[in-house]
């Protein structure tokens, strides 16, 4: 142990020791840093956003404080024949030597986009700072007073769009009088009319076609701006008006040599084609025709071709389809690890993509799994064996009745059938879950908006056997029956309906889902004089059925604080709540705390409810879950080297049941004891990009445990304990 400390002490001097100027030559110097300040309060100047701007920034820092990248380069030697230093050079990044040229180039782009954000008689300066082999500079922009639109016209040279122009409501104008002067205004106005135009038969029109004069006023800071739309004119013609253009023949053709057939139905191919032959030109149409074509799974690649006739403007369209293959068979092995417990498991999946000619997907999967399970005394010497069987069959639209045509157009949809058999042989119990379902996805293509309808969904969960020793221990014994425990061992059928949303950019996102399970059957247990169980249950076809009510809410916001650091925060929540035939959620819809993408100072399924502890390890699975969530999440993440990024995070977070379980003592939600109960961690992360895939290793360490109520064990962060405090985590893919 002592050697291994020894051993990372030594690495980590020498890192730190590694001269960052070994590879800068006589007469050159590495830039330390580049910084930009302004010399004076400026409303429409972004620091953040100008920053960019500058062609050279340094080194990369870890965690925008050490050049480890740097560092790790300068450990390599000069003889690049060996491996060693190569491949120290690929893990690492190159000096970056300075360049007045790049320099000057970056003070031009600074003077212009400020004159692009109305600061026209912006100006900036650099001063350059020298420490032996290295260099700083410092960026200041003098921005001045900025520009502001005095009034706005147009000069719009034909006639024919002057009038369609005029139908637009003013207020949709992008410039308006007082505004500043920005040239992206200017440019987002010229897109709206072009735009506007292409979509309504202007086949030809493009942005050069507008162009603006600028009058300013002297002596102010006002500008008199006209908009000049100017007619058609090409090398070969004179001034004319511009020309709209209909569509005449569409036709359809294979786009592989081999293969002159498209394997779609006429009528497929029409419905996601929005040109229409006798219809005007739309740029709209156009792109809503390779979007849809775009997400049929049989088609590879779409290229539509304009053929303009000579004499008339017509154009006659030639859409070209390439076509994937329509069946695959894929294999998909794995490796698991449950509590320590190893095991395999492979999947088999066949895909067809075009079933009934319409790019419908049919897929099957079959997967075999395997694991040796340690530890458990008086149940044999049984493994863990599963196989199951699942098939899923979509459509590219809408199945189902009163929607206008309109709306299946515009929105792009999945219509899904799916169905599941899953057979579960523990030591312990066997289980069989039967499932099948119904649902819709859906997404606006003029928005980032996604949505899905579980129309409705069926689960018959089967107990066939049950160990006798699990069940006197847990399930009969008077003195130690957990009645969550015995609840989730039982038959069980769970007909449930949810509608889902999502939201993401650059930014931002956000997820929520609402689901409720039991309530068409609740209206017919009267109606239908539905029999009552041992347990006061009513059962439908002698099996008790599931309700409940559960929401979930998760949203998710980037802030990039440079090209290679970003901040990101997280806040989770979901409730459920069991009402009416049940006074137990389903083991399936209960919520845990603790794992890679809660609160990592716990393992999975380890933190809560509430202040409650497991005592029993073979079921606290079972009582460490709950009918309420809170996720709070913080994580700085930067680039270190090569494939490697690191984190530093902190989380906080709980469950919390809504009932008072006897088995969960300490797990109901109070108001008055909310704060107390929140658990809270800190830890660091390194994750491997390997483009395809993120593998994520995240070590975390407890800060306030509200499993323990004296001062030492609720506040480990001023009391740490390793062997009780640490979690490590292994996961693919980012937390949030």
């Amino acid at each position: 142990m002592r050697r291994r400390i020894y051993f990372f002490v030594l690495f980590a001097l020498i890192i730190t020791g590694c001269a960052e100027t070994k590879y800068v030559p006589d007469g050159e110097y590495l830039l330390d840093r580049a910084d930009l300040r302004c010399d004076e309060p400026a409303r429409y100047i972004s620091l953040t956003d100008m920053r960019p701007l500058i062609r050279q920034k340094g080194n990369s820092r870890w965690f925008s404080a050490y050049k480890l990248p740097l560092k790790t380069y300068s450990l390599s030697g000069r003889d690049t024949t060996k491996w060693i230093n190569r491949l120290l050079r690929s893990m690492g990044e190159e000096p970056e030597l300075y360049d007045s040229m790049l320099t000057l180039q970056s003070l031009q782009s600074l003077q212009t986009q400020m004159q692009n954000l109305g600061y026209l008689r912006g100006s900036a300066d650099v001063a350059v700072k020298k420490k032996g082999k290295k260099l700083r500079t410092l960026y200041t922009l003098h921005p001045g007073i900025p520009y502001f639109l005095r009034s706005v016209n147009y000069d719009i040279q034909d006639t024919a769009i002057a009038r369609l122009l005029d139908q637009i409501d003013p207020a949709r104008r992008v410039l308006q009088k007082g505004m500043v002067f920005n040239a992206d205004n200017l440019d987002s106005e010229r897109s709206r009319i072009t735009q506007y135009l292409v979509n309504r038969g202007y086949y030809r029109f493009n942005k050069d076609f507008i162009t603006y004069r600028a009058d300013s006023i002297e002596g102010a800071n006002q500008i008199d701006l006209t908009l000049v739309l100017h007619p058609y004119q090409d090398a070969k013609t004179s001034a004319r008006p511009h020309e709209i253009y209909t569509i005449g023949h569409i036709n359809y053709l294979s786009g592989d040599p081999d293969n002159s057939i498209i394997p779609l139905r006429e009528k497929v191919m029409k419905r996601n084609t929005f040109l229409t032959e006798g219809g005007i030109y739309s740029a709209r149409d156009l792109r809503n025709t390779y979007n849809h074509f775009g997400r049929l799974g049989i088609v590879r690649y779409t290229s539509i071709n304009f053929h303009e006739h000579e004499n008339e403007p017509v154009l006659d369209c030639d859409i070209n389809l390439s076509m994937n293959k329509s069946s695959t068979i894929s294999v998909q092995p794995e490796g698991t690890n449950t509590s320590g417990d190893l095991g395999a498991a492979l999947t088999v999946t066949f895909q067809n993509r075009n079933l009934f000619h319409g790019s419908e997907t049919f897929s099957i999967d079959l997967r075999g799994a395997y694991e040796a399970i340690r530890g458990l005394e008086d149940y044999g010497s049984g493994n863990f064996i599963e196989y199951s069987i699942g098939s899923r069959l979509s459509f590219p639209r809408f199945i189902a009745p009163f929607l206008s045509s309109s709306f299946r157009r515009r929105i792009n949809a999945t219509s899904e059938l799916a169905a599941n058999y899953d057979l579960q042989n523990r030591p312990e119990f066997h289980r069989r879950v039967f499932s099948v379902g119904w649902k819709y996805k859906w997404n606006d293509q003029r928005r980032q908006d996604r949505y899905t309808v579980d129309l409705l969904d069926l689960n018959y969960i089967y107990m066939p056997w049950i160990s006798e020793t699990f069940e006197n221990e847990y399930l009969n014994n008077s003195s130690s029956r957990n009645s969550i425990l015995r609840y989730n061992y039982e038959n069980l059928f769970i007909m449930r309906t949810g509608v889902g949303y999502s939201y993401s950019n650059n930014r931002w996102a956000i997820k929520a889902n609402v689901e409720t399970a039991g309530n068409l059957l609740s209206l017919l247990t009267h109606t239908l004089s539905f029999h009552k169980n041992e347990e006061g249950q009513y059962t439908f076809l002698n099996i008790a059925y599931a309700q409940y009510a559960r929401g979930t809410f998760d949203f998710t916001r980037n802030i990039d604080l440079s090209f290679n650091n970003q901040l990101v925060f997280h806040v989770g929540f979901g409730i459920a709540y069991p009402y009416g035939n049940s006074t137990i959620l389903p083991f399936e819809k209960r919520f845990f705390s603790g794992g890679a993408n809660s609160v990592r100072g716990w393992s999975v399924r380890s933190l809560g409810p509430g202040k409650f502890v497991g005592k029993d390890g073979r079921i606290d699975f079972i009582n460490q879950t709950g009918d309420m969530k809170l996720d709070l999440n913080m994580e700085y993440r930067a680039k270190l080297f090569w494939k490697f990024s690191g984190a530093l995070f902190i989380d906080a977070g709980n469950i919390w049941t809504l009932r008072d379980y006897e088995d969960q003592p300490g797990g109901k939600f109070e108001f008055s004891e909310f704060f107390n109960q929140i658990a809270a961690s800190y830890g660091l992360g390194i994750r491997m990009n390997f483009d395809f895939f993120i593998v994520r290793f995240d070590m975390g360490m407890k800060a306030v445990n509200p499993a323990y109520e004296d001062q030492t064990g609720h506040f480990p962060l001023l009391h740490p304990k390793f062997s009780r405090d640490f979690a490590f985590h292994f996961a693919v893919g980012l937390p949030f």
